[in-house]
């Protein structure tokens, strides 16, 4: 078996995990958003951006995923098709770190702007106040994208 099914694996893991964790984020967050919403629609601009904050996850995974295509060739024409076992499992695992993280931490910045969503539900004024908490989330979101991004750029 060739390296490249590794690599290509890789970038399934990183594109398709924190894709999930951003659906099912955002669907958390939507769902406290929509009611909301139903209570007083002038209120949706400040909770549409709390929603769409655990879609962030799933764009770091998709960028990690171009850039581990692009080095190994796909999307410039020349690919590697002759990749060694070792390359393809190294880039496998530069891949894993935003995979995992994306999935798990979109998941609980989902379930934080729930919260602060309510927050925003019941004190509007303490919009700013209520983007933090979902916002520290995203923290380790940042700190896996670096980590597969540094691993993948070193491959």
């Amino acid at each position: 078996m060739s390296g490249i099914v590794f690599a290509l694996l890789g970038v399934a893991v990183a594109v398709g995990l924190a894709g999930m964790g951003s659906a099912w984020g955002v669907g958390i967050a939507g769902q406290a958003a929509a009611g909301v919403v139903t209570e007083d629609p002038g209120k949706f601009a400040k909770v549409l951006v709390l929603q769409l904050l655990p879609g962030t996850q799933g764009i770091y995974g998709l960028l990690v995923g171009f850039i581990t295509l692009s080095k190994i060739g796909l999307l410039g024409g020349g690919v590697n098709m002759d990749m060694s076992m070792t390359q393809g499992l190294l880039y496998f695992a530069a891949c894993i770190p935003i995979g995992i993280v994306g999935l798990i931490s979109a998941r609980y910045q989902g379930e934080t702007a729930a919260a602060s969503i309510g927050i925003v539900a019941k004190k509007p004024d303490q919009f700013g106040k209520a983007m933090l908490f979902p916002a520290m989330v995203e923290t380790y979101a940042i700190l896996a994208l670096l980590i597969s991004i540094l691993a993948v750029s070193a491959l």
